[in-house]
Parts: C-alpha cells; sequence; structure tokens
C-alpha cells in the first residue's frame, strides 16, 4: 500500500464509524421528551390518563324525587281488602219470597161518619122514582149479606130500570157481579158509579175499594194495593180496604225468575 493510501485509511475508517453509529442510533427506542419541571417538583408522568367518560345518561323520570306527603295516613299503608261477602247484600234466588212493604198511610183523613144506610136517603125532596129505586136498592144489598148474589142481581138490575141516575144501583150491580165472577162487568159497572158519586167520599172509598177485590181476584195485585190505599185515603175507616191490605201484606210476593 503507498503512502497515499495509508493517509486515506483513517479517515475511511473515521466515516464507517460514524455511519454504523447513525444506523445504531435510528433503530434504538427514543425516549419520550419531558418537560423539565421547576427544581424539587415531582416528575410528571410519562403518560397524561385520560378523564373518565360520563356515566350514559337516563331518563328524567329516574332522577325525579318522589313527593313528600306529610299527611300519609298508617291505614293508607294498608292493604285494602275486598269487603267480605257477609257485608254484600245476600243475592235472591230463584223461588223465594219477599215480603211488600205496606204504603205510607200517615197522611190519611179521620174516619168518615157511616153513610152506608139507603133507607136514609129517601127524604122529603127525594122524586118517587128515585125513593123506588132506593128501596130496590136496599133489598138488593140485603140478599148480598145473604150470600145470594144471583137474586141480589136480578133486583138490582131493576133498581137502574126505575132511576137511571141511582148511582148506589150500580155500585151494587157492581158488586153482584164480582160475587158472581164476573169481574170485566163489576168494573164496568164500577166505573159509572164512581162518575156520579164525585161529591161523597164514603162511597167513593167504596168503590175503590170494590176495585181493589177485581184486581186481586184477577192476580193484579199492585193495581188492586193501589185501589186499597186510595179507598183508606178517602175514608181511613174503610174496613174493607183495611183488612185486604193486611192480608196482602201477610202473604209473601213470590219473586219472579
Amino acid at each position: 500500500m503507498s503512502v497515499a493510501a495509508r493517509k486515506h485509511c483513517p479517515i475511511q475508517f473515521a466515516g464507517a464509524a460514524l455511519v454504523l453509529s447513525i444506523t445504531l442510533g435510528g433503530c434504538a427506542p427514543q425516549r419520550p421528551y419531558r418537560i423539565p419541571g421547576p427544581p424539587g417538583s415531582s416528575p410528571v408522568p410519562s403518560r397524561i390518563p385520560s378523564p373518565p367518560s360520563p356515566p350514559p345518561s337516563l331518563p328524567e323520570a329516574i332522577y325525579r324525587p318522589l313527593p313528600q306527603d306529610p299527611k300519609i295516613r298508617e291505614q293508607d299503608l294498608k292493604p285494602k281488602t275486598p269487603p267480605s261477602q257477609s257485608a254484600k247484600e245476600p243475592e235472591r234466588k230463584a223461588g223465594t219470597v219477599e215480603i211488600r212493604p205496606a204504603p205510607d198511610l200517615t197522611l190519611t183523613p179521620p174516619p168518615l161518619p157511616d153513610d152506608s144506610s139507603l133507607l136514609a136517603k129517601i127524604t122529603p125532596g127525594v122524586t118517587p122514582q128515585r125513593a123506588a129505586s132506593l128501596r130496590l136498592t136496599d133489598e138488593g144489598s140485603k140478599l148480598l149479606d145473604a150470600g145470594e148474589p144471583a137474586k141480589a142481581l136480578n133486583r138490582l138490575e131493576r133498581t137502574i130500570v126505575v132511576d137511571a141516575t141511582n148511582p148506589y144501583g150500580y155500585f151494587y150491580l157492581a158488586k153482584a157481579q164480582f160475587r158472581l165472577g164476573r169481574y170485566a162487568e163489576s168494573l164496568n159497572f164500577l166505573a159509572v158509579a164512581e162518575s156520579r158519586l164525585s161529591g161523597e167520599p164514603f162511597w167513593l172509598a167504596e168503590v175503590h175499594a170494590l176495585r181493589g177485590e177485581n184486581y186481586r181476584a184477577q192476580g193484579q195485585l199492585q193495581r188492586a194495593e193501589a185501589s186499597y190505599a186510595q179507598a183508606i185515603r178517602l175514608n181511613s175507616g174503610n174496613r174493607a180496604a183495611a183488612d185486604a191490605l193486611s192480608r196482602m201484606h201477610a202473604e209473601p210476593l213470590p219473586v219472579s225468575r
């Protein structure tokens, strides 16, 4: 090797060493850069932790505070139990009976004087036809009391032939028809008698009582009871209506299925 070549060898070796150090230095791991702190302070961590993520949003109803009721009572906290079966109204079974309530008769007037005598109505001012008709009516009523409605009917039919305006004759004709079981005919005669006895409450009470008997015989109990009650309102001393109402209230009323 020449002298000039030897002079250049160290330079080549130095350049090779420099290239090798640069190569090795680039492959080595780099230290993180740290900002120098003031003297005496604690070292800054190499990694700054990320802030915690906020909790997921919940419905507003969850965060809503419960209402505070200072008036809550102890019995309000107890469970409500349904009423016992014994407290309920017992159910009515088919075939059972119920008692019919009595009508309110507290406002009835006092009993009227007895005006049932037909012969007492024959006064000096009465016409002969009316007097004869009243005598026949009185005979027919006595036959009814004796239990002979057929004979009474024959006698009573003559009363309106003699005097067609005799209201008592129509009433007793209705009574005879009722005793014979002819309820429709009896009700017809009662309608005529009622129209002619509008000013005589004693006899109007007799008409309503007999109408109630007709309704009761036909099974129309509600209409019968109403007629009896009307008779007592007109004359609280009407024994036929009072006795009929007493019998009806004593009898059980069958419940319809």
